[in-house]
């Protein structure tokens, strides 16, 4: 469980301290081992693990103050009873036998009349696969509540990886640093995935080229050698273009298209209407820059894309991914273990998911399934036959969707039904647990079990409590076996220990004594998974045209389609917005940690300096941002960072911390990707104007 470590580290370490090996809980790709070192049951730091080679001893900013997210002077350390409205943010302390009794009792009323009028809440809080859905899921499955549709952030292009390579899977990301060119596609990869970064540095430093592509000049793409900063949601017009001048000047693996790819023929034809001149018009930028990436790309063994989700987040995301997802076939990149694609790894790990989750305690019901993207519209429906009962009871673990939810506006009002009942498990009282009726103390990741897969690389990570749970927080395991017994669920599993669920999370597929030893361990794949082909795919080959999607009536070929809110469609919101993630924060969480939130000031929004002048704006100046959903006040900052036409809505902050008690997805839609039911985020239309401080 523990080491006595043999130097300081960060500085002096008594010799009765001791090093417990944990992951990081966050949703990001890294992944990162951590290294917690306590003396008498305090935590004083949290390190990288310099064992794990992808973490190699460094972590991002925020995570390096974990302790001063787990000792916050704020946390919520015993059950909250709401006294006031709803939203009001008014608790009294209440005891746990209590807390719990009121809420399995309203609980069970509810189930007596239907089920399907409770409704789970949860994303990414925590990416462990125990303390995420490991006994919620069992317990929602034994009560027959409705279904989640978890579709927040990745949806779509995971979707367009699996209909293209067969499920969510790529090259390993170590060898990023022997490719000579990297295309980093949609990200912000110093800021959203730091050790990925000092890989593509280090193949800079041996002569690779970067090439960054996002509509937002980012910390990443000052560093790169090119950025192309095309419009939000044209990424599929670059690709299709890409692929237009692969063909016509024959940079093409014509032996691997063969072999290992199928609908060729029709991609052919596809591209091929998709000239430079077109795909740079629709995505706004020069003619130039589209034929000098293909040329690189073509010609350049090994090239390798660094995709990641900030381009899927819009109308025609899923397609933009099936597109991009092509081009490593077409010349032969992943014949070489630095060449290919990476997105997502996470269909590499061998989750049980079904001895974890128990879908068999359903019992053959089949409940319904609500898209956490349309909550803020489904909480203000009444029960009808289209769309069942009316949702009496919430269950909120892992998320904080009045702040990260699309058109906020519509949450906050699903989340004040005074006849909704609302239970929110949390470290602290964000937007979400204001609306609570009770709030429930979860605990940090220093304090429970947990076994972790990775989107980012191949390793299996554990967690092992560095702590004990600071005063009366419970696990989220905890507090769902606490309900399942007093609604008297009495199969064997849920009396299952959290270190039992980081048994089962990969039954014999993942050695767990390696785990216990070192923290983690390697899955055992290729240096080149699809150098011979072998797609996960019923045809094992790299799927061109899906005849899948074409038997729902969908477009079997990956294609353009404009944004829902396509920039120059409306006279009244002429500006498109995009809402990329603050440096120092990650989704909702850390926003309350001071010492980060110092650093990131006061939630801003980068405009053009072009943009600004046509509208009197300055830096520094309070702005209102609006359309038809609502309106967000913040701080301009006439920046190059922002191209023409498109405003930078950094995110995402706490409502209740912002200007004026918004934050940016004030404005953002409901509406659902092309593939994958995802959000669209950064398919999103406003006007700028200056506007009166608040007082």
């Amino acid at each position: 469980m523990i080491d006595t470590p043999t130097h300081g580290g960060c500085g002096p370490t008594n010799p009765v301290d001791t090093v417990v090996r944990g992951a990081c809980p966050h949703d990001c790709p890294d992944t990162c081992a951590l290294l917690t070192t306590v003396h008498n049951g305090v935590a004083l730091r949290v390190q990288g693990n310099p064992a794990h080679r992808h973490t190699d001893g460094a972590l991002c900013t925020k995570v390096s103050r974990y302790t001063e997210r787990s000792y916050h002077p704020e946390r919520i350390l015993q059950p909250l009873k709401r006294t006031g409205p709803k939203g009001s943010g008014q608790f009294a302390p209440v005891g746990w036998d209590e807390a719990l009794d009121d809420i399995a009792a309203r609980l069970k009323a509810i189930a007596a009349r239907d089920p399907q009028a409770i409704l789970p809440y949860s994303y990414a809080g925590t990416m462990g696969l125990v303390q995420s859905e490991g006994m919620a899921a069992r317990f929602f499955h034994q009560l027959g509540a409705s279904h989640l549709e978890r579709t927040i952030c990745a949806a779509a292009g995971g979707e367009g990886l699996v209909t293209t390579l067969g499920a969510k899977v790529g090259m390993k990301v170590e060898f990023f640093a022997e490719a000579q060119l990297i295309v980093i596609w949609g990200s912000n990869s110093i800021a959203s995935n730091l050790h990925f970064w000092r890989l593509a540095q280090q193949a800079k430093r041996d002569g690779a080229r970067l090439v960054c592509i996002d509509p937002r000049r980012s910390e990443t793409a000052d560093k790169c050698h090119e950025h192309i900063a095309l419009r939000p949601g044209t990424d599929a017009a670059l690709a299709l273009a890409l692929m237009h001048e692969l063909i016509t000047h024959d940079w093409l693996d014509h032996d691997y298209i063969a072999q290992h790819t199928l609908g060729w023929d029709a991609l052919r034809e596809r591209a091929q209407q998709w000239p430079p001149e077109r795909a740079a018009e629709a995505c706004g930028i020069p003619v130039q820059q589209i034929t000098d990436l293909a040329r690189a790309y073509g010609t350049t063994k090994p090239a390798a894309i660094r995709l990641n989700y900030g381009m899927q987040r819009v109308r025609g995301g899923g397609n933009a991914v099936r597109a991009i997802a092509c081009l490593p076939a077409l010349v032969g990149a992943w014949r070489h273990r630095a060449g290919g694609l990476l997105l997502s790894a996470s269909g590499h790990f061998p989750v049980q998911r079904g001895a974890l989750h128990r879908p068999d305690l359903l019992a053959g019901r089949q409940p319904r399934t609500i898209n956490m993207i349309t909550i803020g519209d489904d909480l203000l429906r009444d029960s009808s036959p289209a769309f069942g009962p009316k949702i009496e009871a919430l269950i909120v673990y892992n998320s904080n969707p009045v702040a990260v939810a699309p058109e906020s506006g519509q949450v906050v009002k699903g989340f004040e039904r005074e006849d909704l009942f609302t239970v929110v498990l949390e470290h602290f009282q964000t937007d979400t647990a204001d609306h609570a009726d009770y709030i429930l103390p979860a605990t940090t990741q220093l304090e429970h079990w947990d076994v972790h897969a990775s989107y980012g690389h191949t390793d299996v990570l554990l967690n092992r409590p560095a702590i004990e749970p600071l005063g009366q927080a419970r696990s989220n395991t905890d507090i769902f076996r606490a309900l399942a017994a007093r609604l008297g669920f009495d199969d064997p599993c849920f009396s299952d220990s959290d270190e039992t669920l980081c048994r089962t999370a990969f039954g014999d597929q993942v050695d767990f004594q390696t785990l216990l030893d070192q923290g983690f361990a390697t899955l055992p794949l290729p240096d080149a998974p699809f150098a011979q082909g072998g797609f996960p795919t019923p045809s094992s080959r790299c799927t061109f045209f899906n005849a899948g999607l074409a038997a729902m009536g969908l477009d079997g070929l990956p294609d353009h389609l404009p944004n829902f809110e396509t920039p120059g469609s409306s006279a009244r919101y002429p500006l498109a917005m995009i809402s990329p993630p603050a440096r120092n924060f990650l989704n909702s969480s850390f926003v309350n940690v001071k010492s980060l939130r110092d650093i990131e000031g006061e939630p801003v929004l980068e405009l053009h300096a072009a943009d600004a002048s046509a509208r009197g704006i300055q830096s520094g100046q309070v702005v209102r941002v609006f359309n038809d959903r609502g309106e967000y006040v913040c701080k301009a900052e006439v920046s190059k960072r922002a191209r023409p036409g498109v405003v930078n809505g950094l995110g995402i902050w706490w409502r209740k911390l912002g200007l004026a008690g918004t934050n940016v997805n004030q404005l953002t839609s409901q509406r659902l990707t092309d593939l994958g039911r995802g959000p669209v985020f950064y398919d999103c239309l406003v006007e700028v104007e200056p506007a009166a401080s608040p007082t």
